[in-house]
């Protein structure tokens, strides 16, 4: 398995679409995380707690 660093060294597109557009891919990644974590806590009973967005 290859590191993050790694696989971005490879390819220098995608480091410069990251520094044009952001990092789409992590930004997903941390949205799933958050919706994954908000629904174990609705299910198992315990309401989630409304966060302010950083944005």
């Amino acid at each position: 398995m290859t590191t993050d660093t790694t696989r971005t060294e490879e390819l220098p597109i995608y480091e410069s679409l990251i520094r044009e557009r952001g990092d789409v891919v992590e930004e997903a990644r941390a949205v799933s995380e958050e919706t994954q974590h908000r629904m174990s806590q609705a299910l198992g009973g315990h309401p989630a707690q409304e966060e302010p967005a950083e944005h």
